[in-house]
């Protein structure tokens, strides 16, 4: 048989093979995905990290339900609408960044909504290049949803929008209102 008449076979085969070739999600860490609060706080702690310091990005991996989305809803500059990264993106998009300047993000206040398997967390933060910088580079919310399934939970979505002169955090989020 020719390669000519041979190729298009090699791609079906090529095809269907993939989905079942594809590498299965990493397992989670118990305690990451055991509850709302902890989920949260594995998201945190698993993008956090000194220069030099490479990220456990399976971990990060582990946290997300498939098809789950990370969105910085910020205002870009060119005025188009801000593009929706799956856990890999996100992860291209922002290693070599941690790597070279460091980054660290903690929480400082936190509002939930919960109803059945579904919990809306939004999480005031401030980031540092540094943990110990006097003061943080920025500050904003990260809006999260969360689901349980399967005995897990699954982080769906995060979204996040920065603080900025025109855009200061309510008073609501930056204590006192609430898990």
């Amino acid at each position: 048989m020719s390669i000519a008449r041979l190729a298009p076979h090699v791609v079906v085969v090529a095809l269907v093979a993939a989905p079942v070739l594809a590498q299965a999600p990493p397992s989670p860490r118990e305690a990451d995905v055991a509850s709302a609060d902890g989920i949260v706080a594995a998201l945190y702690d698993v993008i956090s990290g000194p220069a030099g310091q490479a990220r456990d990005w399976d971990r990060f991996r582990s946290l997300f339900a498939p098809g789950a989305r990370l969105i910085p809803a910020s205002p870009r500059r060119d005025g188009s609408a801000p593009a929706a990264l799956s856990p890999d993106d996100y992860v291209q998009r922002t290693s070599d960044s941690f790597m070279k300047n460091g980054f660290f993000e903690r929480e400082i206040a936190r509002r939930t909504e919960a109803f059945g398997t579904v919990v809306h967390v939004f999480s005031t933060y401030e980031s540092r290049r540094v943990r110990d910088d006097e003061k943080p580079m920025a500050r904003g919310i990260n809006s999260i949803q969360l689901m349980k399934h399967g005995g897990r939970w699954w982080i769906v979505t995060v979204m996040w929008d920065q603080e900025r002169p025109d855009n200061p955090i309510p008073p609501q989020y930056l204590g006192g209102g609430g898990r």
